[in-house]
Formats: C-alpha cells, sequence, structure tokens
C-alpha cells in the first residue's frame, strides 16, 4: 500500500536480539493492559508481539507517554474498540518514554507528536492516526482502514450476509450523519480545511452536537499550530509575558504536546495579569481549548473554576 513501510528489515534484526538473548537465557514478555485484546509492547517484544502477530491478525499500536493529556483521552476508546472488536484486531500500546528504541522509530518515520497510532499488517507499517479524537471518529477512521485493506485484497472480506464494520454503529444500526464521514475523510487525506468545513456544517444544523464542537476544536488547533516552532514559539512566549498572541501560541503548542494543564495555567495567568482585549482573547481562546477535551474532564473543571475566580 502507499505510505506502507516494510519491516522486514526490523523483524530479522529483532530476530538475531532474540536469539541472544536465548543464547543468554533471556526472554520477552508482553503484560496485558486491559485484557487478551490489549498488550503492552516494549523494544525486546515489539517483533514477537506485532510484527510477527501482523501476519494472521491486524495490530493497531498505540504510541503514547503518561505525560501525555491526548493520549490519556485516545488510549481508552482504542482500548474499548479492541474490547469490542473481540480478536478482529489487536491493540498494542508503545510508552515512548520506556521504550527509546521504538520512540526513535517512530522519529524516523517523521512523526513529531503523540498520541500517535500505527496499523502494522502483514508486516507492513501504515502511519494511521496522530492525535486524539472523539470516539465515533476514531471508530469510523478503524472501520474506514480496515474496508480499504479488504478492497485491497490484503484482509478477507467480510463472510457472506454480514454488512461491513463501516455500515454499522456500535448498536448495529446505521451510522448517522454522512458529514461526519466528510469529515473523517478529509482527515485522512490531511485536509484539515475540509474537516474544517464539514464540523461546521453540523453545528450549522445542530449548533449543541457536542462530537462535532469537539471535532471541530481539534481541527482548528491542528490548523494553527502547522505552521508554528514549537519551540520558538514557547521562547517567544517567556521573553514576551505581556504579548497576548505570544500566550495563545504557546498554549497551542502545549496543547498539541500533552500538557493542556500548562496550556489552561499559562492563558489563566493572562487573563488575570491583562486587561481589555488582550484579557479577553485570553478568556476566548481558553474557552476554545476546553472544547478540545471532553466536559467531564476535571482538568477542564478545575481550569473552569479558576477562570470564574479570575473573572469576578
Amino acid at each position: 500500500m502507499h505510505g506502507a513501510i516494510d519491516l522486514g528489515a526490523r523483524q530479522s534484526a529483532a530476530r538475531k536480539q532474540q536469539e541472544r538473548r536465548a543464547q543468554g537465557g533471556g526472554g520477552a514478555s508482553a503484560g496485558a493492559a486491559g485484557g487478551q485484546y490489549v498488550v503492552d509492547v516494549t523494544d525486546q517484544t515489539f517483533n514477537t508481539e506485532v510484527v510477527e502477530r501482523s501476519q494472521s491478525v491486524p495490530v493497531l499500536v498505540d504510541f503514547w507517554a503518561e505525560w501525555c493529556g491526548p493520549c490519556k483521552q485516545l488510549g481508552p476508546i482504542l482500548e474499548k474498540l479492541a474490547t469490542e472488536a473481540a480478536g478482529k484486531w489487536i491493540l498494542a500500546k508503545v510508552d515512548v518514554d520506556a521504550n527509546p528504541q521504538l520512540a526513535a522509530y517512530m522519529q524516523q518515520m517523521g512523526v513529531q507528536g503523540i498520541p500517535f497510532v500505527a496499523a502494522v499488517v502483514a508486516g507492513q507499517l501504515l502511519p494511521f492516526l496522530n492525535g486524539a479524537a472523539p470516539e465515533p471518529q476514531v471508530r469510523q477512521a478503524i472501520d474506514q482502514l480496515f474496508e480499504a485493506l479488504r478492497k485491497e485484497g490484503i484482509l478477507p472480506d467480510a463472510p457472506e450476509g454480514e454488512q461491513p464494520a463501516d455500515a454499522l454503529d456500535a448498536a448495529g444500526a446505521p451510522t448517522a450523519d454522512p458529514v461526519y464521514q466528510q469529515a473523517e475523510d478529509a482527515i485522512q487525506r490531511g485536509d484539515l480545511d475540509g474537516a474544517k468545513a464539514a464540523f461546521e456544517a453540523v453545528l450549522a444544523s445542530a449548533p449543541g452536537d457536542a462530537q462535532a464542537k469537539q471535532g471541530l476544536a481539534l481541527v482548528e488547533l491542528s490548523l494553527r499550530v502547522r505552521s508554528l516552532d514549537a519551540e520558538g514559539a514557547v521562547q517567544e512566549a517567556a521573553a514576551k509575558p505581556g504579548d497576548v498572541q505570544a500566550q495563545i501560541s504557546a498554549a497551542d503548542v502545549e496543547m498539541v504536546s500533552g500538557g493542556p494543564e500548562r496550556a489552561f495555567d499559562r492563558l489563566l495567568t493572562a487573563v488575570r495579569g491583562m486587561a481589555g482585549d488582550d484579557r479577553d482573547a485570553a478568556r476566548k481562546h481558553l474557552l476554545s481549548l476546553f472544547e478540545i477535551l471532553p466536559p467531564d474532564d476535571p482538568r477542564v473543571a478545575k481550569a473552569r473554576r479558576s477562570l470564574q475566580s479570575a473573572l469576578f
């Protein structure tokens, strides 16, 4: 497939490492992170748990870290969907802080941040998702991925009489609003402007749609940061504490790098220390960042309380 990376060379090297460990009496192991369909993978077990296993069943690899806020949003969604799939695919979780070889390999692929999800099928790695997303979008993206693999003959067709997964929702009913499909298709193509327009179309007809609000907030954040120099933005904010735009840009960088608390605290400091239009700009941007996380996220609740105290 276009964009696939052949893991043969890595598999060969890993096999030699395993042979050396076996000669020395060592072994590799993997621990379950959420049942038999979710496994923790390390530098040592990646070959067995992912590359070799992918010859018989697709494996989605979730690259995450404990400090990464969006990872904590995406991880439980992936674990839930893996459990629902009941063995149709396996979720392998890689803590990038604890596994430097795999973290370096991810960076060699050009991946700049986490959460990042790759699909490994028949020994080939396919970059799949970069960044967090609401459950409906993640579910739909996975269904579309496997349907595309079936069409290319990489996965077997669905049994006769069984509808493709992407035609059904979790309850077995037809999938909802096709505009969500347009948004997800645009995201998969890298067309963030198209995804933004699709989510805006949903909100035009259903202004209270929480999933569309979250999707739009994530896309808008991605659009803002793609032209930023992350390190430079944070340095500029430190050098210009009274520049509201510098604080906003740094907060965006912190948000995508897994530091929502830092982003919230930065903008709360701006709200407390600024006045007039600058203060209002910081407040509005903080509210827009709240939309990226689930409304019941304790970090959002805490920041909302702090914002109320800063304003009144």
